[in-house]
């Protein structure tokens, strides 16, 4: 990746065409076969959902690596951010818990994303769940309006992390929590893996180390940071014989990088 402007734009792209597809299967167009139904570069991490109170399945584009809604304490009449909420799976869940007197906000700066999560929302005739286009790097929200923030593999697309979990900090009201779940690495990427645009989008790419990833989350103003859950992840054969040659698949195995799952969580000091 060249700078963060490609970054962002190369991920734009990729999971607008995503959304765009997911909209085309749900009218008809994939029914003979999956040329417009793929997911991020065919890397899929996310959880089953099927028995998760508030799953809308049209709204699962199985991007996720994690189920931040676990061990986020969501309480009823509280307020919920979703940063890079996609087609909405986890803010509709996170719906079922803050009840009818609480409010969710999913925030995406893919327009094509926030028109499909929009969709879902009236088919489910929720009033209190709202969706945004912006970026979450700088979150157009004000200061201290949030109880809860979560994100579902998303963190890792940003350029500028430590800028997103000050973001964070600044709108959580004091006493507030996040609970997020990331792909972080243990170990160095070769430079041919870390350089392609298809591990980037699938994740994995734009990951950071794990204890310097959780370093930036204390530098953000969280001191006290839990990992709720740490699960090893595997790129598929798939992604390797579509983007990479056998060697690159040895140097990455002789690398012994470690791919993790992580769902964490902390609380901004009162």
């Amino acid at each position: 990746m060249s700078s963060e402007q490609d970054i962002k734009t190369i991920v734009r792209k990729k999971y607008s065409e995503i959304a765009l597809s997911q909209v085309a299967q749900d009218e008809g167009c994939c029914g003979s076969g999956p040329s417009c139904c793929t997911s991020a570069a065919g890397v899929n991490f996310s959880e089953d959902y099927s028995d998760v109170q508030g799953y809308l399945p049209q709204a699962d584009l199985g991007l996720g690596c994690g189920m931040p809604t676990v061990g986020s304490e969501i309480q009823p009449g509280q307020t919920v951010l979703d940063l890079g909420s996609g087609a909405g799976n986890d803010a509709f869940v996170a719906r079922s818990l803050v009840g009818k007197t609480g409010r969710v906000i999913g925030l995406d700066f893919s327009a094509e994303m926030v028109e499909k999560a929009r969709r879902n929302t009236a088919q489910l005739g929720h009033d209190n769940v709202t969706f945004m286009l912006g970026d979450i790097e700088d979150i157009p929200l004000p200061d201290s309006s949030v109880d809860v923030v979560i994100s579902n593999c998303v963190l890792n697309l940003v350029p500028d992390k430590a800028r997103t979990y000050r973001e964070i900090q600044r709108v959580l009201k004091p006493g507030g929590r996040f609970s997020i779940s990331d792909v972080v690495l243990e170990g160095t990427l070769p430079e041919k893996l870390a350089q392609t645009a298809a591990l980037y989008v699938g994740c994995v790419a734009g990951a950071m180390q794990s204890e310097a990833y959780l370093e930036v989350i204390r530098e953000a103003g969280f001191p006290e940071v839990t990992v709720h859950s740490r699960k090893p992840v595997t790129l598929p054969v798939e992604l390797w014989k579509e983007h990479f040659s056998e060697k690159d698949h040895q140097d990455f195995l002789m690398s012994q990088v470690g791919i993790y799952s992580l769902t964490m969580g902390a609380v901004k000091p009162c």
